[in-house]
């Protein structure tokens, strides 16, 4: 998958749960419990990371793909 599909798709993901975040907080407060537990412990999770993923997601596969290069080296020297 190309690296601009990847960044669409996230993009998507987060606008697409960002607009309930409106509603929360442009909702009138005596609806606002009904759907609390979802905004706390879904969306805002999701939004976080994708936006997270979407900032600095160079650095963690950076970082991942020089993990699994020293991994598969020791695990090489292990070998022989």
């Amino acid at each position: 998958m190309k690296e601009a599909t990847k960044r669409s798709i996230f993009r998507w993901i987060h606008i697409i749960f960002g607009i309930p975040i409106i509603g929360y907080i442009y909702d009138s407060p005596t609806d606002t419990p009904n759907y609390a537990w979802s905004i706390r412990y879904v969306i805002f999770p999701v939004l976080l990371i994708s936006g997270l993923w979407m900032w600095k997601g160079h650095v963690v596969r950076r970082l991942l793909s020089k993990r699994t290069k020293t991994a598969t080296k020791t695990a090489q020297q292990l070998e022989a």
